[in-house]
């Protein structure tokens, strides 16, 4: 079923099925009557002939440039354009449809004072299969995703180049084939659809999504290494992981002990008086310690992108009182920090499971340490 942008609910769960599986997408009700709010303050500001950053004013050290209301929305449509300046091979398919969600989701906050036309052409764009090509390189970081997202944003305003049915067109013939409108952006529109993470916090939820699967292939392939070494299951008895209780550990020695229960080549070691082991290798024996800090690691990167998922990260961002009035306040949401140290944990837990898999490899390519036959 179609899945309703809130900004403020959406789950990886739910961006794995968009992502991957197609499932479609629309604005909720509720956020049409939060941008609309929000997009009355920035009319308000531009019709006064107040100043506000990216609004009415040129952009980082041009800031104290003023724009004259004719040219505001000129400076929108330049700023996209200026800044679509990626390169390297394209993202994939399931990075950019990340990216499409992930921005839509975020402007569907209500916070970005931006026209809700602006994410239902996202939503459209990402139903009807309108993937704009996005180079892989060039994200500042620091100030958000600005190339990329530049790139997407050239393709709702109709130009740029995008996939659509395995063909690579122009921006502007993909959306008239899908039936699709380009946007004229308005004041802080294009600020609004370039100044964020979303580029980003794609990539983490994607690598979130695979890092789950593998550390549970992981378990399986210790498992089996477990079997082929006739090693012990005493090293995953709960009370051990009772006596260290990281929840990590905890699974994972589940996993194992489930996974070799009743085996018969655990029951034929059991048996012989060959065997002078009294305990394993630590590339067994540990395994629940080193998967566990694995998986723990991952569930506080998937914690810090969480806060990610339905957050607003452009700037300025637009507060609306009750009786309709709002500020307009600069600040730094767009910084990339806290998805950077999650991708960093990422990249070490993976290693990390590479680094004991090696080790049990060894264990059973050694004829000194198998009891199996050399290579």
């Amino acid at each position: 079923m179609t899945i309703a942008l809130t900004g403020n609910d959406l789950t990886f769960e739910q961006m794995h099925v968009v992502v991957a599986l197609d499932e479609k997408v629309s604005l909720a009700r509720a956020s049409v009557e939060r941008m609309n709010a929000s997009r009355a303050v920035v009319d308000q500001l531009v019709a006064s002939g107040k100043t506000a950053y990216g609004i009415n004013t040129g952009f980082g050290k041009l800031a104290s440039v003023r724009i004259s209301q004719e040219q505001v929305r000129q400076l929108q449509v330049n700023l996209v354009r200026s800044h679509a300046c990626g390169v390297g091979a394209p993202l994939s398919r399931a990075e950019t449809r990340g990216m499409i969600l992930l921005r839509a989701n975020a402007l569907a906050k209500g916070l970005s004072g931006v026209r809700p036309l602006v994410v239902e052409t996202l939503c459209a764009m990402l139903n009807a299969g309108v993937h704009p090509v996005i180079p892989s390189q060039g994200s500042v970081g620091a100030s958000g995703d600005l190339a990329p997202l530049a790139h997407l944003a050239q393709v709702v305003i109709g130009e740029g180049q995008a996939e659509y049915q395995g063909k690579i067109l122009s921006g502007a013939d993909s959306l008239k084939l899908a039936g699709i409108s380009p946007v004229a952006l308005e004041a802080k529109e294009g600020l609004s659809l370039l100044n964020g993470t979303q580029a980003m916090l794609s990539l983490l939820g994607i690598s979130l999504y695979r890092a789950d699967v593998l550390v549970d292939t992981a378990d399986v392939a210790a498992a089996l290494s477990l079997d082929a070494l006739r090693g012990s299951p005493g090293a995953f008895d709960p009370r051990i992981m009772q006596a260290r209780a990281y929840a990590g550990a905890a699974r994972t020695a589940r996993n194992l002990a489930h996974l070799n229960e009743g085996s018969t080549i655990r029951e034929s070691h059991r048996s012989s008086d060959k065997d002078p082991r009294v305990q394993d290798a630590y590339s067994l024996r540990c395994t629940p310690q080193v998967h566990g800090a694995v998986r723990d690691s991952l569930l506080q990167a998937r914690a810090m992108a969480q806060v990610e998922l339905n957050s607003a990260t452009d700037n300025p961002l637009v507060f609306v009182r009750e009786n309709g009035e709002g500020d307009i306040v600069s600040g730094g949401n767009f910084h990339g920090q806290p998805l950077a140290m999650a991708a960093d944990q990422i990249a070490i837990a993976i290693a990390t499971l590479g680094g004991i898999a090696e080790r049990r490899i060894e264990q059973m390519t050694n004829p000194l340490t198998s009891m199996l036959p050399a290579f």
